[in-house]
């Protein structure tokens, strides 16, 4: 899988869909600091996307007479949302399972080195 594969096959771009589907006149800026992301990342992330056919970029005017993009989900951007929304929950899932065995192992070992405390 190549780098922009990976990236695209991620929780970052999860996340960069769902912000644009919630708000199509989201800036790079605002994305970035929404999702702590760099710029940059973002700024790849989004060139991908378009040349991927996930999200259009059209231009329009905003309020200071500037011209800005408005990034709209194409059809393959839903279809790509609700695979990576069926991904996110499997990842969530097994970084979930691993954590409730991470904590029994912690509440064993913390029951041998504090035997008087009251167990968590």
């Amino acid at each position: 899988m190549d780098k922009q594969a990976k990236i695209l096959d991620s929780e970052k771009t999860l996340h960069v869909l769902r912000e644009i589907e919630q708000n199509p006149q989201v800036t790079q800026r605002n994305l970035a600091e929404k999702l702590e992301i760099s710029l940059g990342q973002i700024n790849f992330l989004l060139k991908a996307l378009i040349d991927k056919g996930v999200i259009e970029a059209k231009n329009f005017k905003n309020s200071k007479n500037k011209f800005a993009y408005m990034y709209m989900l194409t059809p393959e951007g839903i279809k790509m949302k609700i695979e990576l929304t069926q991904k996110f929950f499997i990842w969530k899932t097994e970084e979930y399972k691993k954590l409730q065995q991470e904590i029994e192992i912690l509440k064993k070992e913390a029951s041998y080195i504090f035997p008087e405390k009251e167990r968590i």
